[in-house]
Parts: structure tokens; sequence; C-alpha cells
């Protein structure tokens, strides 16, 4: 939860519009650690646009795969969903005597909502009007000292440190994850229509997915966080990945079915079609993007309150999950077609029960 109230906003002054301050704020600029520095493109005034340059600062594509309400793609709901659940907690913005009224409006709402410590470089030797307007609502402090503005860039927060080297993987090779051979599959759970909690999950007629090892989970974790800026396509994706739910099934999780503390997430399956209603333990790898999808909720409540993925993302769910280079096992290669294969193995399954059920069949009496 953000503070009740947010951190001073820091104002820096560059009255020479000097090159080192801006070297010095693009340097601080390091995710992992907290600290995003934020470049506005040029010529942009856009409340969208600056919504979009944010999402490319934490590494997301600017834009959001879907049909949204009003044809407006809720890209500051994205961005400041993504904000919440990662460890960002520094935001610096360049050139900030350009930003309009509006655009600024946005900032000090995403610092309200985050409780993220804001600092806007004015390369002037004063506030614009714009952005004297927009502070006059925000509790500020005006700096033109170098060594302060630095302090304002990176904090005080230590480097993050980095994991142990591994083998490197070529960026387009395909990880194959046998926990989504089900993705794409032919049950039909509903959710549930009144309060439910859960049991955990006993796999009575599914096997369990494999877990992944730490390298994969990793990987896989790295691959979602920069393929989308959508939280609810990125949640669903690493759902799947330790649930080994189906599509239909990860429909059903509504926001209130993640539970941070506990690390849980509840799936609902009315009709047992396969287990029915069961929570499922998070990994660490996960609940980032567990966290996220939650906040993109409560901020988007017009995206119809799913958690994960609704009846039309199924396709843009698959396009983000090739675009991560994510995929089921395949067909032998004699029998490929050239693109993935989504339901390869219900298919195969298909098959293997009409010839059973062709060998049991009764002859007709003579």
């Amino acid at each position: 939860m953000p503070p009740a109230v947010p951190p001073s906003v820091a104002v820096v002054l560059d009255p020479g519009d000097d090159a080192v301050h801006t070297h010095t704020a693009l340097a601080a600029h390091h995710p992992p650690s907290g600290r995003i520095t934020l470049h506005p493109g040029p010529g942009t005034t856009s409340e969208a646009g600056l919504a979009h340059d944010l999402l490319a600062a934490l590494g997301k594509p600017p834009l959001l795969p879907g049909r949204f309400p009003a044809g407006r793609q809720p890209a500051w709901e994205a961005a400041t969903a993504w904000i919440t659940a990662l460890p960002v907690n520094r935001l610096t913005v360049l050139r900030a005597h350009r930003l309009t009224a509006r655009r600024m409006m946005r900032l000090l709402e995403l610092r309200a909502l985050t409780g993220i410590h804001l600092t806007l470089v004015c390369h002037r030797p004063h506030l614009p009007a714009a952005l004297h307007q927009a502070l006059e609502t925000a509790d500020y402090a005006i700096t033109a000292d170098f060594q302060a503005a630095c302090r304002h860039y990176y904090g005080t927060t230590a480097p993050v440190p980095q994991p142990a080297e591994e083998p490197a993987r070529p960026a387009n090779r395909w990880l194959t994850l046998p926990a989504l051979d089900r993705l794409v599959s032919y049950d039909s759970p509903a959710p549930c229509t009144a309060s439910c909690t859960p049991p955990p999950i006993v796999f009575r007629h599914r096997p369990p997915p494999t877990p992944l090892t730490g390298q994969t989970a990793r990987e896989a974790a790295r691959r979602l966080a920069a393929v989308t800026a959508h939280p609810r396509l990125a949640a669903a994706l690493a759902a799947a990945l330790f649930t080994g739910a189906s599509f239909q099934q990860l429909a059903t999780a509504r926001p209130g079915d993640y539970d941070d503390a506990a690390a849980t997430l509840a799936l609902h399956d009315r009709g047992r079609y396969t287990d029915g209603c069961a929570t499922y333990r998070v990994p660490p790898w996960a609940r980032v993007f567990l966290k996220a999808a939650v906040c993109f909720a409560r901020l988007a409540p017009g995206q119809d309150q799913h958690l994960l993925a609704g009846p039309h993302d199924r396709t843009h769910l698959l396009r983000v999950a090739e675009g991560a280079r994510l995929r089921p096992p395949q067909p032998p290669a004699d029998q490929r077609t050239g693109r993935i294969q989504w339901d390869w193995r219900e298919r195969k399954e298909a098959q293997h029960y009409d010839v059973m059920l062709a060998r049991h069949q009764i002859p007709p009496s003579r």
C-alpha cells in the first residue's frame, strides 16, 4: 500500500541545460534497484504518449494488445500496476519544463497511487507556468545543487545483487514447457457465482505440472516481463506455468482470488470438469505478475473484473506466449506444420479415445 502522504516532489533546476544532469540521471536508471529515468519523447504532448514512454522505461512494449472500452488503452493503469508490483520506488523525469499541466497532473496521480519518489528535472532557470500551476497542489522542494540532484536521482537504494552467470541462451530459442499442454483445452469450467474458498489443489484427474527449474523459471519470468505491458496477460501465462490450467479455467479467477499474504491463487471449476475449485501455491518468481494483475483490475474496473484473462483474450494470450517463445511440447518433426500447435496433446488424446471406442464397439447382429 502507498503511504498516506507521498514523499515531496523534488524539482531540480538546470539553468544551463548542462549535459551532466541528463547523463547522470540516465545513468541512474536501473529498474532492478528501484530507479527509473523517464526521458519523454520529443514532440509528444498527449497523456497517452507519456504513459507509453513510462511503459518503455519499465522495459515493456508501449502498446497493450486487445480491445478496450471506448477504444482507450489503459496505459496509465498498466504503468501504475507495474510500478506498484515491481521494486520501483524512484522516478526521475527529464525535460520536465516541457510537460503540459495535464501530463504533470498524471505524474502527480501516479505518485499518490504508488508512493514513488518523483524528481522533475527542469532545464531552465525558473519553473514554467504549467509546471508551477500543477505543483500548487503538491508538496515540493526546489534545488539547483548538482550533488543534491544526484541524491534524488540515485536515492539510497543499494544495487540488487545479480544472479550467478548462467549459460547464454539464444534470444530466439523456444522454451518448451509441458505445463502449457492444457492451455488450449476442451474443458469448460465455470466461475462460482457465490462466495467460494477452495481447498488446496489435489490432482486427481490430471497430472500436476512439472515444476520449473530455477533457471527456466527465471528465463520464463524475464520473457514474460519484457513481452507485454498487459498485466492480465502476463499474469495469465505465469499462472498457467505453475497450475497447468486451461485458458477457460484461468478465466474463472477474479481479483479476490489472489491472496498476496498467503501467496495463493484460487481457480474455479463449479462443474468439476477437472479437479474442482482449488487453490494453488504461487511460486516467488510469479508473484510480481499476480500483484500487477490485481492492481490493474482495481484501477481499470471497466475491464470486466477478470483477474487473468477474459473470454475474448485467448488469441491475444497465445500471441503473447509465442512472442515470448513459450510453447507446449510439439509433434515429432515430421508431423509439424510450421506453426505452433497448441492443441496437439488434446487432439492426440481424442484420437486415442476414438481408437479405444472403435475397438470396444459391439458389431451389429446379423
